[in-house]
């Protein structure tokens, strides 16, 4: 019944495809997009002046929450990383299954069944690596193929050592809001999980005896959640998506991108009927295939220029403290590098301790550890091969001059043409591998993919918190996400990552303060998981 309800929903998408045939539908749907999200953009970029610098409050708070954690854990970005591959592993796995190791307590408020929760490790819904290959699916896509080249267009090639520097202690976060995530998840009688920032603000700052910040924090975060899944992990990846198929196939302009957006949204509609389930079976086979893909591509064009490694590693290091002109100064090439950064691996965002909260333990802090391995593989493994990739390319071709924009109009075959995000990559990775922009197609498509329905279980269990866990509020979110697949499609590039920017960079506005205000009982947490893991090697 659910699934007939959903697919007939989906009908509702098709009379779009019969005003697709107007000419400059793309345009109209820009155009009616785009003031909504400069003026989002504003808001959320909102900046004070340091050091004559105007530099955004979110990503002063960003930084300073990850560089607190590192030190408050004591770099676990490093210490705990053999720990987290064993994990993954499942060496601990004999752990999760209660055998005489002490049980870990689900505060029961809110109307948790106590039957229900008593031991953890019979709870959850997937495993340690299914729920790491549904949150790194969420995570590592069209940020780390687009996002990167956003980053060096715009701030040079020093951006990359700045998105390495956020990725590094970006660990961290990641570290401490899945800890929490899995801590303060919600069990319902049929075993179904429900976690995420939402979860933990309302129920751990209840503990703490701030129960109204907590609610009002949980409420801002769920309502930014919704809005981030229709942006970040929605707009933006069907948008890449479609320039990119709009690219390959030589047909653009008019319609095509809401076209594209259509067959996308019906395609990811047949998909998110199963939930995290579905979603981790998925994603636990497309996601090591499409990493093996790009990143032995990369290796293949990093190997080939590897005459030029020095060079190009040089120029990401004397670009991140002596930028270029037109990049905006070393404030402006950390800005870029970090917000860019937090756009691909969101860690301080929240949205990854959703998918982390399914997991099957009975030791948050086990899948904390698990998570802080996101941002090294998003952001200092995959975005810094993508961004070697690109600078070589300019190095040989000179296609754009760095600190341009967004993208660059650049002479291709004796033609003036505008290039920016994913075409941009396309054209550095054919450069050396000619015809691997149809492989690269897709890999984008599988990433644009595979990010869209792990985003559509982080908005749908945002929503469920806001209205409720009844059908008919599970069909609502499910039919707007659906068709913001085809806004994204529809609009420029510009506009869309205006809004997913701003959406994505949002949540660490309420998760962070959370964050900061229970790291205590994430240093607990950790110290009954090592304890135990201690007992193992023993």
């Amino acid at each position: 019944m659910k699934k007939s309800k959903l697919l007939y929903s989906l009908l509702f998408l098709f009379p779009t495809l019969i005003f697709a045939q107007d000419k400059g539908l793309d345009e109209k749907v820009n155009d009616a997009f785009m003031p909504f999200a400069t003026w989002w953009e504003g808001l959320v970029l909102t900046s004070v002046p340091i050091a004559g610098y105007d530099i955004p409050v979110v990503l002063l708070l960003l930084i300073a929450g990850a560089t607190f954690f590192t030190i408050a854990f004591k770099f676990p970005n490093i210490r705990l990383f053999p720990t987290a591959i064993n994990t993954v592993r499942g060496k601990y796995d004999e752990l999760e299954g209660g055998h005489g190791v002490e049980k870990t307590q689900i505060n029961v408020v809110d109307g948790d069944i106590p039957d229900t929760i008593r031991d953890e490790s019979q709870e959850g819904e997937v495993s340690h690596f299914q729920a790491l290959a549904t949150a790194v699916s969420g995570t590592v896509g069209l940020g780390n193929i687009a996002g990167v080249a956003v980053a060096i267009a715009l701030g040079g090639p020093g951006a990359t050592f700045w998105m390495i520097v956020c990725g590094l202690i970006g660990m961290s976060s990641k570290f401490v809001e899945c800890t929490l995530g899995v801590k303060y998840r919600d069990v319902d009688e049929n075993g179904v999980v429900y976690g995420g920032p939402m979860y933990y603000l309302k129920r751990g700052l209840q503990e703490r005896n701030m129960a109204g910040l907590g609610k009002v924090l949980a409420v801002i975060f769920a309502i930014l959640c919704v809005g981030a899944s229709f942006g970040g992990g929605n707009a933006f990846q069907s948008n890449q998506a479609a320039v990119q198929i709009s690219s390959m196939t030589g047909i653009e302009g008019g319609a095509t991108g809401v076209i594209i957006g259509v067959i996308l949204a019906v395609l990811v509609g047949i998909v998110i009927i199963g939930g995290i389930k579905k979603i981790a079976s998925v994603t636990e086979k497309i996601v090591p295939f499409m990493a093996v893909i790009y990143v032995l591509a990369s290796l293949v064009i990093i190997f080939a220029n590897i005459e030029y490694i020095g060079d190009a590693i040089g120029m990401i290091f004397s670009g991140a403290f002596t930028p270029e002109a037109g990049v905006g100064g070393i404030i402006g090439v950390i800005i870029v590098g970090f917000q860019r950064a937090a756009f691909s691996n969101e860690a301080g965002a929240g949205s990854a301790a959703i998918a982390h909260s399914a997991v099957k333990t009975k030791y948050p802090a086990s899948e904390g550890i698990v998570a802080l391995m996101e941002p090294f593989i998003d952001t200092v493994v995959v975005c810094t091969m993508t961004a070697l990739v690109i600078i070589f390319f300019n190095m040989d071709a000179g296609a754009f001059n760095y600190g341009s924009g967004q993208g660059s109009t650049v002479l291709i075959n004796e033609t003036q043409q505008y290039i920016g995000g994913v075409d941009l990559t396309s054209m550095a990775y054919d450069s050396v591998i000619p015809g691997f922009r149809y492989v690269l197609t897709i890999a984008i498509i599988l990433f644009a993919f595979s990010t869209m329905i792990s985003w559509s279980y982080y908005g749908l269990q945002s929503w469920k918190f806001l209205f409720g866990r009844g059908r008919t509020a599970d069909i609502v979110y499910k039919v707007l996400f659906l068709l913001f697949v085809i806004i994204g499609a529809g609009a420029t590039l510009d506009a869309v990552i205006k809004f997913s920017d701003a959406m994505i960079l949002a949540l660490v506005f309420p998760n962070m303060i959370g964050l900061l205000l229970l790291f205590p009982k994430v240093r607990e947490e950790l110290n009954k998981y090592l304890s135990a893991v201690r007992g193992v090697k023993e």
